[in-house]
């Protein structure tokens, strides 16, 4: 049995779903979709234009967040994901709404692959180098300047052409510079005390169950007290 597996045999009529963004929640996208057309009657709440393209190309029903409050179950992948089962996810550019849409579950399940697992389970947060934050645009150069200041250098996103990303939300988003954080919850104040930022890629405290397929098995670890 796959992670993917899995996560389906979680789902049963009448669910809303969230459904994450990137490689791991793409995968499960497109099985779901194979799912509801065999039948399976669940509607779908997109975390990104490009999850909301592959569930509608799935056969999907989509609804707005506003006509599904609570979701019952968000499926996601992650960039990283630590003993605690805290995480940094938003390397696709999708944070902000991710973190919405996580928070508006009543369960929020991370698929990891197979691909890359060894460098996504981490000690400490911050392993890979980089922490994704969003900003409004006027906010830019302020935000750019504090993190630097708190030690954490960020440069912003940007297309293949050289243009600045932007979000789905019209924003553009900082990549900082980190090591392992050794207070990932004060890091989130101190960064969200910053004008103008929306959102970062610590997701603390949200994710219940996570699925994490490697070498042929998938190991679920259950947030303690779940």
């Amino acid at each position: 049995m796959t992670n993917v597996e899995m996560a389906l045999a979680m789902i049963s009529d009448g669910m809303t779903l969230g459904l994450g963004s990137g490689s791991a929640a793409s995968q499960f996208v497109k099985a779901l979709g194979e799912r509801v057309q065999a039948g399976l009657k669940v509607r779908g709440v997109p975390t990104s234009h490009s999850t909301a393209e592959l569930a509608i190309r799935g056969g999907i029903p989509l609804v707005e967040l506003n006509d599904a409050l609570p979701l019952d179950i968000t499926f996601d992948g992650a960039d990283e994901v630590d003993p605690a089962l805290d995480l940094i996810k938003g390397y696709g550019n999708a944070l902000v709404r991710e973190k919405i849409v996580a928070a508006a579950s009543r369960k929020l399940v991370i698929l990891i692959g197979p691909e890359r697992v060894a460098e996504k389970l981490v000690n400490k947060l911050g392993g890979r180098g980089k922490l994704p934050v969003e900003v409004v645009p006027f906010a830019l150069p302020l935000v750019a300047k504090r993190l630097a200041d708190l030690g954490y250098p960020a440069q912003p996103v940007k297309k293949p052409s050289g243009e600045l990303f932007l979000s789905d939300n019209g924003n553009p988003i900082l990549h900082a510079a980190v090591g392992p954080i050794s207070d990932p919850h004060g890091l989130e104040l101190a960064i969200h005390a910053i004008p103008g930022v929306v959102g970062t890629g610590l997701f603390l405290g949200m994710a219940d169950v996570v699925l994490i397929e490697d070498a042929g098995r998938v190991e679920v670890r259950e947030r303690s007290g779940q």
